[in-house]
């Protein structure tokens, strides 16, 4: 088994993609989106860190998290998060998907894929980079046609930034394959 480590950086940017479960398309439903927002603010509020950039897809979820100075623990954030949106998802009378019995032994279950994919964003290029990314993945999945169409996405707030035009992502935007890093997607 390959040796895996994640590269801490105190105080780092980093780009997230988390999975649900057998991809189960739960994130964008009523209930899915309210618990989520509330497990990043719950979160938030004991483990300081700023949301950069975020779309919400029905089965998985983009974020780009900046980290205080001197921490380096997103792992830990992350965890919580899922751990606090399972609580309110099983709490609210839903379902999960079936794990298998050494799953249930280790503590899994059946809302989320137990890792995430993550990047170290490395310089204001990159930055950029991951938010188009991110601000993209809702035409890359073919959910609308136009990124200012899909509504759980910060597009928006960087439309009133003045990062993008409101047309950026349109017809006639990039290829998706320009941003094809092959994450678990």
């Amino acid at each position: 088994m390959a040796d895996y480590r994640r590269w801490l950086v105190p105080g780092g940017t980093f780009f997230f993609t988390v999975v649900t479960y057998a991809r189960r398309p739960i994130l964008i439903t009523d209930d899915g989106r309210r618990f989520l927002r509330n497990a990043i603010r719950s979160v938030q509020a004991r483990h300081p860190f700023s949301l950069i950039a975020t779309v919400l897809l029905p089965d998985h979820w983009h974020l780009v998290m900046q980290l205080p100075p001197r921490d380096d623990r997103y792992s830990l954030r992350m965890k919580q998060i899922k751990a606090e949106f399972s609580e309110q998802w099983l709490k609210a009378g839903h379902s999960e998907a079936p794990v298998t019995a050494f799953q249930r032994k280790r503590g899994e279950r059946g809302i989320w894929q137990t890792r995430f994919w993550e990047h170290s964003v490395r310089d204001e290029m990159d930055l950029e980079r991951c938010a188009d990314y991110i601000h993209w993945n809702p035409r890359k999945h073919r959910l609308v046609d136009r990124v200012r169409d899909w509504r759980w996405s910060s597009f928006h707030r960087f439309v009133a930034l003045g990062h993008y035009n409101i047309d950026w992502g349109g017809a006639a935007q990039k290829d998706t394959e320009d941003f094809d890093w092959g994450e678990p997607e």
